[in-house]
Formats: C-alpha cells, structure tokens, sequence
C-alpha cells in the first residue's frame, strides 16, 4: 500500500489504518461518532493527500479542461474553484472533481480510487494538444481543518488572509515556511479549509494546525467520520450516488454542468434534459433499529423501485439515513416505500438532500 507523508504520524496517534484506494488511510483514531461531532461543534483535522492533485498547464490548458469535465472554465478567474463531473460520451460520470484556475493554468483535484485512470484519460486526450498533465499527487501534501473554529485555527496558524478567502475561491498565503494554497472548500457540510503544500513540510504543518487546534477542540478524524459527515451533507461518494451508468441529472448534480460547455460528454448530456431522466437520487429516513447499508432494496408495495446507494446512523440527526437511487416516477410519486434490510422490511420516509445544513447556512 501507498503511504501519505503523514502516515508515520497516523500510527504514532493509534489511528485504526485501512487500505483505501491503494493507500494506508486512517478511518479513525478514537471513535466515528466522538471525531464526527468534533467536526460539527467544533473542528476537525483530515488528512487528505490521497486525493488526486493533477495540472494542466501550457498554451492548450484550456482545450483540455473543456473537453474532459463539465463546467465552463474559459470564464473562470484565478482564485476561483468549482465542482465538475468528468463527463464520458454516453453522459456516464468518470469521476466528481474539483477545478481551480490558476495563473498559469488550471489545478484538477481527483478522487484517490480513480486517479491513475482519470491521469490517463487526461494525457489520452491531450495528444496533439500543446498542454502539460502533471500529476503533482506524490510531491504535494493536503491536509482539511473542517468546522465552526476553522477560521480561527487558521488565523492561529498564521493565516489571517483566510478568513477573507469566499466559498470556493483559494488563494496562495504566506507562511514562514513557505506559500500555502488555501482553498476554501470541504466535504463535511461545515466552514473549513483545505490546504495544498509540499510534502516535505507535512510533519511541521501537521504538528502546527494541531499545537494551534487542539485548544479549540480540534481532534484528528478518519475516512469513517468524513463519510459520515459527507451524507449528512447531501455530497455524493463515487462508486455509491454516481458511477460510470449514473448521468449527472439522476444523482441531482446538474448545478455541476454547464449547459454551454462543449465538453465530450455535452451531447448526450443535452439529450438527457430534453428527455428526462428514468431514474432519480432521493433521501430517505428509515424507520427501525436496523441501518440501510448500500444495496438495500427499495420497495413500493410488492415491486421493487430501486436500491441504497449509501446509508448509515446519523451522528448529528440521530436517525438513520439514506439516499436511494429509485424511478423517476416513483421520486415524483408520494408511494409509500420500505426498506429491505436484510430480509426485514423497513418503513421510510422521503427527506430533502441534503440531510443536515450548518446553521449559517440554512
């Protein structure tokens, strides 16, 4: 398994290590519940540098980023950042992405399970273009400081610009070790920051955010708790609310594509508004002892309408939760469903996504 630059340090906390897309992750230290409640009352700190971290730069920059995902970035300014769908021919999503423009090109952040084959598809369609791929992934760390204290910690950190960055913009900050890109983005439902820089600091920026953290209530957290916290927050995972069969209107991402962008998926994603969808993602609360995992079947009386895509114990709602691809018809429907969770049928309710909003932004 691949390792982060802040794996010895994992170990040395006692964290539960897992392999997650070929890498040796944390998915938690004490306990999901304790790390995720850190998060919404206070502040947590992610490791992230699994996350794919690809350039494009070059006078063809800008060909290749509008080709391969989704939104327009010819009107995009440095500093700015948006969420995008890698886009395939047939509408089908490759990978949910991140996209900043920067001042000499564009800085594509990838999910850690498809970053090899997104790299490929990248420099595959950059042939005859005059464009650099540089997957900068192994030589950059990422770290995420998530929650209501998150801009304080950062201001304690140093960082005083942060506060000034807007929601999904980032900015390049002066640190005594060196500049670090701030990115004002997150994939808890709360405030927080998400920090690029090189990898060789990754034990001093570690060490800081927490000596700066831990007397707000920071805590390190884990992929369980990050999981956790991404569905309360209506943010899809890929391989469970899209994948390679789901189009970006099923799973409720249309505010991800632009319907001006001639990107290779622009075709079949033109046809796909003109003639609806035939399936739709739906939140569901689920009555019972019992957690919706992925899989569960969704029942409308004796017929089967379409299954979990991802489920669990609500932390914060304390209830359970779980979003449910199911035909449009019946999303469109008020038909009582249940649940099937493990031969037992379970009532559940129809519920807006996202589940939970932070109070500032309800």
């Amino acid at each position: 398994m691949k390792k982060t630059p802040f794996h010895d340090i994992h170990a040395g906390l006692g964290a539960r290590i897992v392999e997650f897309a070929g890498y040796a992750m944390p998915v938690l230290y004490k306990d999901i519940t304790s790390e995720h409640h850190a998060v919404r009352r206070t502040a947590g700190l992610f490791d992230l540098s699994h996350m794919g971290r690809v350039y494009f730069r070059g006078p063809d920059a800008l060909k290749l980023a509008t080709a391969v995902q989704t939104q327009d970035a010819a009107p995009m300014k440095p500093g700015r950042v948006r969420y995008a769908l890698l886009g395939m021919w047939d509408g089908g999503i490759l990978d949910d992405i991140l996209i900043a423009r920067e001042n000499d090109g564009y800085l594509l952040v990838v999910n850690a399970s498809n970053r090899d084959r997104d790299v490929a598809w990248f420099r595959e369609r950059a042939a005859g273009l005059d464009v650099v791929v540089d997957d900068a992934t192994d030589r950059l760390a990422m770290i995420a400081i998530q929650g209501p204290k998150a801009v304080d910690i950062m201001a304690d950190l140093g960082f005083t610009g942060a506060k000034d960055i807007g929601y999904y913009r980032f900015a390049r900050l002066p640190h005594p070790d060196g500049d670090v890109d701030v990115w004002r983005t997150g994939y808890t439902g709360e405030d927080g920051f998400e920090l690029i820089f090189d990898a060789s600091r990754a034990t001093a920026m570690w060490n800081a955010a927490v000596e700066k953290g831990t007397p707000h209530g920071m805590i390190p957290c884990g992929l369980g708790c990050r999981d956790t916290l991404r569905l309360e927050a209506g943010m899809p995972l890929y391989g469970h609310e899209i994948d390679r069969g789901t189009n970006p209107y099923e799973a409720g991402l249309e505010f991800g594509v632009s319907a001006t962008t001639p990107s290779i998926a622009a075709a079949a994603l033109k046809a796909v508004r003109e003639h609806g969808v035939r399936r739709k993602l739906i939140g569901l609360e689920v009555a019972g002892p019992r957690v919706p995992r992925e899989g569960c079947g969704v029942w409308s009386g004796d017929t089967l309408v379409g299954e979990v895509r991802s489920g669990t114990k609500s932390p914060t709602l304390g209830k359970n939760i779980a979003t449910a691809m199911v035909l449009a018809e019946v999303a469109a429907s008020d038909a009582a469903l249940t649940v099937d969770i493990r031969g037992n049928r379970a009532p559940a309710t129809r519920t807006s996504i996202p589940f939970y909003r932070r109070p500032d932004r309800s």
